[in-house]
């Protein structure tokens, strides 16, 4: 190749590289918030051919065009389920104080479900009991189950619930699995495998198919974590069907809430429905939403959200709780990346003269997630936020309480993949005593955790600053 030759196709690269900076200053901002826009921005301008590429892959925070098509399917494919829920809302709806019933109506119209009275709940935070609760609810089963999580392994959990989904199965009841194709690869195809063989419905959710018609963003996941039994007995938190060691580097504390009553019907809609995303097959029949047994006095309500809910996002929630808070507000994630709204709603609650405190880990198990979080330390200790180090595991929980009124547990952490990639699932409980009884845990897990000092955390190395900052860019990027 000559000088000319080679001096034109540099002259083409270049000019290529400056045609994708402008394209991605028009396209890149619509739809997307300000620090996303400008992570990939950052990105663009930098390296414009890699930015392209990975834009392509997972440039958009929504599922295809067929995915969208069939979740507006549902109010009519599900029309019998929809107001079998409008019948419970009449029947059972709470008298909350102003400010929750505020709240609660937020709630209905960004997950679409309403809060319940009526309902029952234990807050489980032993792991290995918490599975044996579950097969013991499964060998109770009379009717169904229905599981659905991001990760079931084949392991000595993950063994433990399908021998007693067989034996279930065994007994004439129907068992459906809905399982995770990503968080689940290292073990899916053996679980489904054994799952299948034992009679169970087992299906991957969001599994990846590359140049298929019915292919998604191979990082849009369902990250719910749901067992619905008989429709009265419903599980939901952050802990998986997998041992607590199942990573090498860490062994995992959890947090999950058995509720019954009319909640769990809510927790059963959401199944239904996935189940009809990921199969076409509708579920029905009375006894997938029977008449509820009235179970406690804890007014429950469901949120779902994800892709499929493109107005749910649970930050708006948690922000709206946060702003609502009075005395005391206690966030416990395994993963904080905060967006500007969620952390001014922090900062203000601290100026209001609210207690805040966040709980996190001190074992990590996500390198680049861990260095972003790391750089929004200093801005919340010089807001006056209290942060816990949790030492001994790594604290997966997932869950706040806001004063002594309200407790959101489920599967979101706090972090931009929860806010607006994964499909989650949280339970949002309006109940003094229940709010209580998770503080409990809480203050297990300041017993448990080291308080960081802001002389000591700004006495850090200039370098690890420097890389905790160049993380924070890259996380928009996810």
């Amino acid at each position: 190749m000559d000088l000319t030759s080679a001096f034109s196709w540099a002259s083409l690269y270049l000019m290529s590289e400056w045609i994708i900076r402008v394209l991605m200053l028009v396209v890149i901002p619509f739809r997307r918030s300000p620090e996303a826009a400008k992570g990939w921005l950052l990105f663009g301008f930098f390296l414009p051919w890699p930015a392209v590429v990975l834009y392509l892959l997972i440039g958009r925070p929504d599922y295809p065009k067929w995915r969208r098509l069939q979740f507006a399917r549902l109010p009519h494919v599900l029309r019998a389920e929809v107001a079998r829920v409008r019948e419970l809302r009449a029947r059972q709806e709470p008298d909350l104080p102003s400010n929750l019933a505020q709240a609660a109506r937020l709630i209905q119209n960004l997950g679409h479900f309403p809060a319940l009275n009526g309902n029952g709940a234990d807050l489980l935070s032993h792991y290995d009991e918490t599975l044996d609760r579950i097969a013991d609810d499964i060998d109770a089963a009379t009717d169904h189950v229905h599981l659905l999580f991001y990760i079931f392994a084949d392991d000595t959990s993950g063994k433990k619930i399908i021998a007693a989904l067989a034996r279930a199965v065994e007994r004439g009841v129907v068992c459906r699995v809905l399982i995770d194709a990503l968080g689940s690869h290292a073990w899916a195809t053996q679980v489904v495998k054994a799952l299948t063989d034992a009679g169970v419905s087992a299906h991957l959710v969001l599994p990846i198919r590359l140049l298929r018609r019915r292919s998604t963003r191979a990082d849009l996941r369902n990250h719910r974590k749901i067992a619905v039994i008989d429709g009265r007995i419903g599980y939901v938190g952050s802990q998986n069907i997998v041992n607590a060691d199942f990573n090498p580097r860490v062994t995992n504390q959890e947090l999950v809430v058995r509720v019954s009553g009319p909640v769990v019907l809510e927790l059963q809609a959401v199944f239904v429905a996935d189940w009809f995303l990921e199969t076409d097959q509708v579920l029905k029949g009375p006894d997938l939403f029977p008449e509820p047994i009235h179970s406690g006095h804890v007014v429950a309500q469901v949120l779902p959200s994800g892709p499929d809910y493109p107005a749910a996002g649970v930050e708006r929630v948690i922000e709206a709780l946060i702003h609502g808070a009075r005395k005391r507000i206690v966030i416990t994630t395994p993963y904080f990346i905060p967006d500007d709204a969620l952390l001014h709603a922090l900062e203000t609650a601290v100026l209001r003269g609210v207690d805040v405190h966040i709980v996190l880990s001190k074992p990590v198990d996500q390198t680049l997630v861990s260095l972003a979080q790391r750089s929004y330390y200093t801005e919340l200790l010089d807001a006056g936020i209290k942060i816990h180090l949790y030492r001994d595991k790594l604290l997966h929980a997932k869950h706040l309480s806001i004063d002594q009124d309200v407790a959101q547990i489920g599967s979101s952490n706090m972090d931009m993949r929860s806010f607006t990639l994964n499909s989650e699932i949280n339970l949002v409980l309006f109940d003094r005593e229940l709010t209580g009884h998770l503080q409990a845990e809480q203050a297990r897990y300041f017993a448990r955790s080291d308080l960081l000092l802001d002389a000591q955390w700004k006495a850090r190395p200039l370098a690890r600053k420097v890389i905790e900052n160049i993380a924070r860019l890259l996380t928009p990027l996810l």
